[in-house]
């Protein structure tokens, strides 16, 4: 596979991708005297998503060149057993090896890979991000809550509504929620939001749906699930849920995104429709109802949402159903970006790119 390589920006000694010497340095390449664009790639190893963005320089901005996303469930059973499953480990070194071969044959100079929630809780962590770096040649980097909920607040800012002061910024995961408030700086209406307090509450789709099923969910289960994100949100909420004159919610996961492509009435997902939609309270309000009321069934054969998350989605509908409680605004912005994109530009911003975002 060849030398190993870690990246320049200190992410830590397990953030970095096999390959050639040179692999995960900051040094631009030439072409015949001239500066190309710099490659960069972002991994994502999430408790139910496995998702890679690569991308290139260009202008003040960037082009992505390739993609990967799968679930993988690796957080499945870690709420009760406490370790990753010998399934959700080939899972993850199946997915993370198609990861690694993107990345090298894009000639890729500057990488993260991250890890998030089932890494952090589960007992046999260690030993599976070895195995990974054997198997796959990916060093994974564990990130902190922290850490998770600033790179969500660089990736989905774009998005803020311009002529508001800021958001609610959330991101459903699938071990843990991030909750972040982000606003423009006083006096400074057009600057870029600045993240400001957080929250990450320990549940998410994965671990919301173990606990009270997610096949066959009655109203009663459902009120229970809402309830139970409430408790857990209300101390953030009480402390940071007032003044929001101006603002908006900003939600980025595959519950959100769900959610707009059910309202939308897609017969296939689409990122382009997605990704910036506007919705309503009351837009948010039928494209939930219509999902409680729907069959395990029809949501497995929804386009929007398949096998793979039919179980899942109605545990992620909770979740944004307490946050929208807590924070009463009235539009929500439905972002298809996160985690990768603040990876993306944190990266390009180390190494001088001057980014419109």
């Amino acid at each position: 596979m060849g030398d190993h390589v870690r990246l320049r920006d200190g992410s830590g000694p397990r953030a970095a991708v096999s390959g050639p010497a040179g692999y995960g340095t900051a040094a631009r390449g030439h072409d015949r005297g001239r500066a190309a664009p710099m490659t960069y790639a972002a991994l994502d190893l999430g408790t139910n998503n496995c998702r890679l963005l690569i991308a290139r320089t260009a202008g003040d901005g960037f082009r992505v060149v390739d993609s990967f996303s799968r679930i993988i469930r690796l957080g499945e059973g870690i709420s009760t057993r406490g370790r990753i499953s010998e399934a959700a480990i080939a899972r993850a070194i199946g997915a993370l090896s198609v990861c690694g071969d993107k990345i090298r044959a894009r000639g890729v100079r500057r990488v993260r890979t991250i890890a998030t929630e089932a890494c952090r809780a589960a007992d046999n962590a260690d030993a599976f991000l070895d195995l990974v770096e054997r198997k796959a040649g990916i060093r994974l980097e564990i990130i902190d809550r922290e850490t998770e909920s600033t790179l969500a607040a660089i990736g989905c800012s774009p998005l803020l509504d311009r002529t508001a002061r800021g958001a609610i910024l959330f991101d459903i995961g699938g071990g843990s929620s991030e909750v972040v408030r982000i606003e423009r700086p006083a006096g400074a209406p057009h600057a870029p939001p600045v993240k400001g307090p957080w929250t990450s509450l320990p549940l998410g789709v994965v671990t919301l749906a173990e606990r009270f099923g997610g096949t066959d969910v009655t109203r009663e289960t459902y009120r229970a699930m809402v309830e139970m994100v409430a408790g857990h949100l209300a101390p953030f909420a009480a402390a940071h849920g007032h003044d929001l004159a101006d603002m908006h919610l900003l939600g980025t996961s595959g519950t959100v995104t769900t959610v707009a492509g059910v309202h939308l009435g897609l017969a296939q997902y689409d990122r382009r429709r997605v990704d910036g939609l506007w919705m309503s309270d009351d837009d948010i309000d039928r494209a939930i109802a219509g999902l409680l009321a729907m069959s395990y069934r029809e949501r497995a054969q929804n386009g929007c949402i398949g096998t793979e998350r039919a179980d899942l989605v109605l545990a992620g509908c909770a979740i944004l159903d307490a946050i929208r409680a807590a924070f009463p605004l009235p539009r929500l912005r439905v972002a298809d970006r996160g985690l990768r994109e603040g990876m993306l530009v944190e990266m390009m911003r180390a190494d001088g790119v001057n980014l419109a975002c």
